[in-house]
């Protein structure tokens, strides 16, 4: 990509105007994304008009139905937020005893596992995707194994067809976490049509949010069916009660929200996609600094922008640059670190031994995720890179 127009030169303000101009601003990792608030108003009014707050109003159909559109899946079900879709889906299919997973993620991956009562089992990652290792998934299978919850991590897919022999082989299902995988494609197919079914995340902080909420896609009518009872206590009319179900919907303020952000969703990401290639052009050359490029046949959605930080190269740690990022009010994130496999909840299981994980431990030492956002100023952006570069 061109990053011509985007990259201004520093020659029209400088550095010191650009830090200037910054004065007790924070740059944050990601910055919501948020609908003219003069179209979201008239939605709000209507809704105040019929005082249908929840329980499948309008806004909640028209939005599962433009979101199953948009997003090229036969069957959607949304949810209040991604960690109650999570633990759902694994409800839904009865999951249990042992869950084979990545410790490369955000820690509700795991905890939805623990909610439930299920095992994790941690396997390794891809040096190269930090996606859960095939290879890895297969070495990890034992009696008590029924599924494996891959993650897509930053939006990049896993090995969606290894990942499917391996569970066609064992007979294990696939629960995917595809909170980070809005909109991406492989090979011009939705990613969140592989597996059993993939859970969405719209928190905040996401490519596409509803200020909290998340949603269920899976393949099927009947299994739609039984996630939409589960998802409202497990009623299947007024007086029958078919599951021990969970309260999950998402209301009615923020499906209609959800509708006035598909409208900008393609423009948000392709200045993401703006966004990273500029990151990727000023840092190229920069000794002891990686990234990631994208992957053959994916459409990205740029969601995250990580930086792999080579103590020994580089000349000071991922630790040392983050604390001087933060000194100048520019707060990246170490998304993962530490492991989920770390924390006191998981560190004694088995699986989680170091020596198991060594990919993981490695990567987790290195990365810091920089800011990125639609409206992410690309002053901004030089002067994150300027700090990197020791210009600063």
């Amino acid at each position: 990509m061109d990053t011509s127009k985007l990259n201004k030169s520093y020659e029209q303000n400088g550095r010191n105007s650009v830090i200037k101009g910054l004065g007790k601003r924070v740059i944050n990792v990601t910055s919501p994304e948020l609908p003219p608030l003069e179209e979201f108003i008239p939605m709000l009014e209507d809704i105040w008009e019929s005082k249908w707050l929840t329980n499948n109003g309008k806004y909640h159909g028209e939005f599962e139905d433009a979101l199953a559109k948009y997003l090229g899946v036969p069957y959607i079900s949304i949810f209040s937020n991604g960690t109650l879709a999570l633990i759902t889906a694994l409800q839904c299919f009865k999951i249990t005893g042992e869950v084979i997973t990545t410790p490369y993620s955000f820690v509700a991956s795991s905890h939805a596992l623990h909610w439930n009562g299920i095992a994790p089992v941690f396997a390794d990652i891809d040096p190269v995707t930090l996606n859960l290792d095939p290879q890895k998934i297969e070495a990890a299978i034992t009696s008590r194994t029924t599924a494996i919850m891959p993650v897509h991590v930053y939006g990049n897919p896993c090995d969606v067809h290894a990942i499917q022999e391996i569970a066609d082989t064992y007979g294990l299902k696939i629960i995917y976490d595809a909170a980070h995988a809005f909109s991406v494609d492989v090979d011009g197919h939705s990613v969140l049509n592989y597996g059993d079914v993939s859970i969405l995340s719209f928190h905040a902080t996401k490519v596409f949010n509803t200020i909290e909420g998340g949603a269920i896609i899976c393949r099927d009518e009947a299994t739609k069916k039984r996630i939409d009872y589960l998802k409202n206590f497990g009623f299947a009319g007024e007086t029958k009660v078919i599951a021990p179900g969970i309260n999950g919907k998402m209301n009615e303020l923020q499906s209609a929200y959800g509708l006035l952000q598909l409208k900008r969703i393609d423009d948000a990401i392709n200045r993401r996609k703006q966004i990273t290639y500029l990151y990727r052009d000023l840092l190229k050359d920069v000794k002891g600094i990686s990234f990631r490029e994208d992957m053959k046949g994916v459409k990205h959605n740029y969601s995250y922008f990580p930086i792999f930080v080579h103590e020994m190269e580089y000349g000071e740690s991922r630790d040392c640059l983050y604390e001087k990022l933060k000194t100048h009010n520019i707060y990246g994130r170490r998304y993962f670190y530490p492991l989920i496999s770390q924390f006191p909840t998981y560190r004694g299981l088995p699986s989680a031994s170091a020596n198991n994980l060594q990919v993981a431990e490695d990567i987790t030492k290195k990365v810091i995720c920089l800011p990125i956002y639609p409206d992410l100023e690309i002053e901004i952006i030089e002067f994150i890179v300027s700090i990197i570069k020791r210009e600063i």
